[in-house]
């Protein structure tokens, strides 16, 4: 529970985790956070973000008064795609996330970082949240791979697998990228949320850029403290649909007999977009640059 929201900490969460976003309560400062990390974030997704983001970002009006109200949000998005926003006061159980994105629920932290440290983020925020994810919630293909998400997720607790589904979910939902006409664009909600990232996974030299693979994607440990070391690229939302709308039980059978890959292997068999040098990586990343201060 982020300690810096005391509207959060007066509050007893539901059975279901679910707690009051209390929209009336933030204040100008937190509405400001929120506008200035839009307009900040629209400019350097311009001509990187995937079409469908600002699509939804169009339909919604998330920058209407500063931080987006869940319950004018809830009235649009639940009537193009049948999707709400919930509001939790911060990380929850696995089952509990799953059972929400199988019943359209998108799960929402209230708080907003520090103005004082835009770019630093100790957990995901309602920036992350709703910037990120909830633009693509409008555009029935995807929303139709959430729900069937938290449905495998919840298959998965069945055989131990959480972990593979927790990688499916951060290489696609997360750090996903899109071949579009006009180029590769970013659909995944942990990039298009951060400036730095938005440019660095297009334009880097450092990571790879492969094709997506579900077994691939299964088998792959990530940076979760960091830019990722690996991409992977759908050619569509109905692709992505398509390649995981089956029952995982036979893939679960198999990834124990397989090699587990680092986040910056290629293998044989992958459809490498880009052969990254990894010097990001191995120049140490954020903490070279946090040490260097």
């Amino acid at each position: 529970m982020p300690v810096n929201d005391p509207i959060v900490a007066e509050q007893t969460p539901a059975a279901d985790f679910t707690i009051d976003q209390k929209w009336d309560r933030y204040t100008p400062e937190e509405h400001g956070i929120w506008s200035t990390l839009y307009e900040r974030q629209m400019k350097v997704l311009k001509g990187r973000a995937a079409p469908e983001h600002f699509r939804g970002l169009e339909l919604l009006n998330l920058n209407e008064g500063g931080i987006p109200d869940f319950r004018r949000v809830n009235e649009k998005l639940e009537k193009l795609t049948g999707w709400t926003v919930v509001t939790v006061p911060g990380l929850i159980p696995e089952k509990d996330f799953y059972e929400h994105l199988a019943n359209r629920r998108f799960v929402s932290g209230r708080f907003i970082r520090d103005g004082e440290k835009l770019d630093y983020l100790p957990e995901p925020d309602i920036f992350h949240d709703v910037f990120g994810h909830v633009p693509l919630l409008t555009q029935p293909v995807f929303a139709d791979y959430m729900q069937a998400y938290g449905e495998g997720g919840l298959r998965s607790l069945e055989f131990d697998a959480i972990k593979h589904m927790a990688r499916l979910y951060w290489y696609t939902v997360e750090f996903g990228l899109i071949n579009t006409p006009e180029g590769r664009r970013i659909y995944g909600a942990g990039i298009v949320s951060s400036r730095a990232e938005s440019i660095f996974c297009l334009e880097a030299r450092s990571p790879n850029r492969i094709h997506f693979d579900l077994e691939r994607i299964m088998r792959t440990d990530y940076r979760y403290d960091d830019f990722q070391q690996t991409y992977f690229v759908i050619d569509s939302y109905d692709e992505l649909m398509e390649a995981t709308y089956k029952d995982f039980a036979p893939i679960y059978e198999k990834l124990p007999k397989m090699d587990e890959l680092s986040p910056g292997d290629t293998v044989e068999g992958d459809r490498v977009y880009t052969k990254g040098t990894q010097e990001y990586a191995r120049a140490g990343g954020l903490t070279a640059e946090a040490e260097a201060v």
